[in-house]
């Protein structure tokens, strides 16, 4: 997936049956892209990078940089143009003539027409582009309700409701039985990046033992990027995964916890039931091991939540917050992050980039030490975050560790440390 969205990389995973990755030219380095992709296809029959927003949206209006332009051209990937065809006719060979206009240097390699009505709109839309644009069309899908996947505030339903609704293999299947009939899949099969992705890759000596780091998965907690994962493990962390709306408790032996974004605000009600994965997270805490919180984790952690309906619920009460949902989002957009202190993810002065993107906000006025100094790249606002309270540290910004590959060492660091302290007698 192109861009920083976790929902299309989960149903991506899930359609493919292969762990989707993100990759990003504005968060992340050339290289680090690189090794993203390489790693991604190793053993794999093909690559589809899915583009993010319209084919050249990024991270300002001026330039390509963030865009799926931009990645298109790192790594050389023929650009297969999805068009929404929806309510247009003739029009829409403007809008492809425009694209072929707009970057020359693009590889268009071919056009697929999105929600057609049918033969007759197809056979309309065809003509009108091939009369004006070189771009060939390699297809086209009808509107079909058994390929929708519904929307909601952040944006598409999570991968993991599909997966809970048992809907994945009928979408799979729906999904295959579109493609053949409409797509030309023989061309598309045949279209091949320009780079050569073979590359060695070393993993660090890990000279102590592993760490067990807990990570929080399930449908209120599924905002991760699969390279996060990946670096910590690289740094000799074993991953175990925990579900805070169904578990009782934490897993034993923990030495850290990653709780990532979601939709916490979905489950409040089941995530205030369970209180005794509440004291769990709280004597946790209290034994001053590393806890990694991000945007949906970090509401997990404050004192309540207030969701759209009025209804407050306590949530787990480490962070001194209260916490309320909003009908509009508050941020959104690629941030840069200063350390401005020590912190789990590294000493001060570490610069990392991320985004923010989020549908509520704190509403007290906790006076709580910040280590982040974070500009927001649209509107040049800087502010303080990254609240720290004891070994928590909490954000609304979501991290790319490969944007500063050290971020994952220090906090793996950090619990190897704990785990140290936690065995030495009182």
């Amino acid at each position: 997936k192109g861009g920083p969205d976790f929902l299309d990389t989960g149903h991506l995973t899930r359609l493919s049956g292969r762990t989707a990755r993100n990759i990003d030219t504005w968060m992340l380095s050339a290289d680090a892209n690189l090794d993203v992709v390489s790693k991604a296809a190793l053993d794999a029959d093909g690559i589809l990078v899915e583009g993010m927003m319209g084919l050249f949206d990024g991270k300002s209006g001026d330039c390509e940089a963030g865009s799926s332009a931009e990645i298109a051209k790192l790594l050389k990937l023929p650009v297969l143009l999805v068009v929404d065809a929806g309510k247009s006719a003739r029009s829409l060979a403007a809008v492809v003539l425009g694209f072929e206009l707009f970057d020359p240097d693009l590889p268009l390699v071919g056009v697929i027409l999105n929600r057609v009505a049918g033969e007759s709109h197809h056979r309309l839309l065809e003509t009108a582009i091939l009369a004006s644009c070189r771009t060939p069309i390699l297809g086209w899908l009808p509107r079909d309700a058994s390929v929708t996947i519904p929307e909601r505030h952040l944006g598409l339903y999570t991968a993991e409701e599909a997966i809970a609704q048992d809907a994945t293999a009928k979408q799979v299947e729906a999904f295959a039985n579109l493609a053949e009939k409409h797509l030309d899949l023989e061309r598309l099969w045949s279209l091949q990046c320009g780079l050569d992705l073979q590359r060695s890759f070393q993993a660090p000596s890990i000279r102590a033992g592993p760490v067990r780091v807990g990570v929080a998965r399930d449908r209120a907690f599924s905002f991760y990027y699969e390279d996060n994962l990946d670096l910590l493990r690289d740094h000799g962390a074993e991953i175990v995964s925990f579900s805070p709306l169904h578990d009782a408790e934490l897993p034993r032996g923990l030495d850290a916890l990653y709780l990532g974004g979601g939709y916490p605000e979905l489950h409040a009600a089941q995530l205030s039931a369970n209180t005794s994965m509440i004291e769990s997270i709280r004597a946790f805490v209290s034994m001053h091991k590393p806890v990694y919180a991000e945007c949906g984790g970090m509401i997990f952690l404050s004192e309540q939540l207030t969701t759209t309906d009025g209804i407050t619920h306590a949530m787990v009460g480490v962070l001194p917050f209260a916490m309320e949902m909003t009908a509009k989002l508050v941020q959104f957009g690629y941030v840069t992050v200063e350390l401005t202190r020590d912190s789990l993810i590294g000493p001060a002065g570490t610069i990392v980039r991320g985004h923010s993107f989020h549908h509520s906000r704190i509403v007290n006025e906790a006076q709580v030490p910040t280590a982040y100094s974070v500009t927001y790249s649209l509107s040049g606002k800087q502010e303080r975050e990254g609240y720290r309270v004891g070994n928590v540290l909490a954000s609304y910004i979501h991290l790319h560790f490969r944007a500063a590959p050290s971020i994952a060492e220090h906090f793996v660091r950090a619990a190897r440390t704990a785990q140290v302290t936690s065995k030495v007698p009182a």
